[in-house]
C-alpha cells in the first residue's frame, strides 16, 4: 500500500511551460497520501507550486541538498557546496567556457553576473528574477555558501566537453544533467534518494511504501529509492527504462493519470 508519494517538478509535475494544471493541483490537494516535491530547484522556485498545492510537510530542494519546513522555511537537513571546490568549478568555466550560461543559488538568493538567453528562459519557467552581481561568480563564492552551480548549455558537444572538464577536477560534488539543457553541480551529498531516505525514515515508512514520479537523469536516485517509480511518457526511453510504469506526458497530467490508474490513490 502507497502512503508517500515524491515528485519531480520540471517536465514532471509543471506542464512544459512550467505551470501546474487545475487537474493536477486538484488531485495532489485531495490525495489521501502526502505528497514531498523533490526538485533541483532552490526554495524560492517551488514556493508557488507548493502554496498552489498546500502542501506543509517537508520538502526537498537542490536535489536533495535541502530539506526544509515550507511553513517556516527551516532547513531540517543542508548539504551546501564546499567553499573551495566551488571556487575552483566557477573559475574553470569563467576561463575555459566563458559564453556558457551560469548562475549559482545559496539556500534564498539566485545569482548572475550577467542575463542572457538562458537565463531569460529559466526566468520565464520559474517566474523569478536573479540578483545581478558585479564581481566575478567565483569571488562570490568566497563569501556565500553556495547550494547549487546552474549551467545552460544547448550546444550538445559543449555541454559534454564542459561536464567531463568539471567531473576530471575530482571535486566532492555532484554533476548531474537536468532536461536537455542543464549541468547542476551540487554537493556529493546531495542525492534525491537521500532526500528521499531521511522522510521514509522520519514516518518509519519502507521503501515498498512509496512512489515516485520523474523525468530525468537526476531523477534516478530517487527513482531508484522507491519500490514503485514511475516515469513520465515525455522521459527519455533510458529513463522510462527504470519505471515499474510509465505514464502520460507532464503536458496530459501524467501524474494525476499515475495517481489514478497505477497508484489507485484518486477517482
Amino acid at each position: 500500500m502507497i502512503k508517500q508519494i515524491f515528485s519531480d517538478m520540471d517536465g514532471t509535475l509543471l506542464t512544459s511551460t512550467g505551470e501546474l494544471s487545475t487537474g493536477t493541483i486538484a488531485a495532489v490537494r485531495t490525495s489521501p497520501v502526502p505528497v514531498t516535491l523533490v526538485s533541483a530547484r532552490a526554495p524560492l522556485e517551488m514556493a508557488t507550486a507548493i502554496q498552489q498545492l498546500g502542501l506543509t510537510a517537508p520538502q526537498i530542494a537542490f536535489n536533495g541538498g535541502l530539506i526544509f519546513d515550507p511553513v517556516t522555511g527551516a532547513a531540517l537537513v543542508q548539504h551546501a557546496l564546499p567553499v573551495a571546490a566551488s571556487v575552483q568549478l566557477l573559475r574553470l568555466i569563467e576561463r575555459a567556457f566563458p559564453t556558457v550560461s551560469v548562475s549559482v543559488y545559496d539556500q534564498t538568493t539566485w545569482y548572475t553576473q550577467r542575463v542572457d538567453t538562458g537565463i531569460l528562459h529559466e526566468q520565464s519557467l520559474t517566474h523569478q528574477s536573479p540578483v545581478i552581481v558585479r564581481q566575478s561568480l567565483a569571488e562570490l563564492a568566497q563569501s556565500r555558501q553556495l547550494m547549487k552551480i546552474m549551467l545552460i548549455v544547448s550546444a550538445p558537444a559543449v555541454r559534454l566537453e564542459l561536464a567531463q572538464q568539471l567531473t576530471a577536477l575530482g571535486l566532492p560534488v555532484n554533476i548531474q544533467q537536468s532536461g536537455e539543457s542543464y549541468l547542476e553541480i551540487t554537493s556529493r551529498r546531495a542525492l534525491k534518494s537521500q532526500g528521499v531516505a531521511y522522510l521514509l525514515a522520519q514516518r518509519q515508512l519502507a521503501a515498498t511504501e512509496a512512489a515516485a514520479f520523474g523525468d530525468g537523469h537526476n531523477d534516478l536516485p530517487m527513482l531508484q529509492a522507491v519500490g514503485t517509480p514511475v516515469v513520465m511518457g515525455n522521459a527519455t526511453a533510458e529513463i522510462q527504462g527504470v519505471g515499474r510504469y510509465v505514464t502520460t506526458t507532464n503536458d496530459e497530467d501524467g501524474v494525476v493519470y499515475g495517481m489514478r490508474h497505477y497508484l489507485k490513490l484518486t477517482d
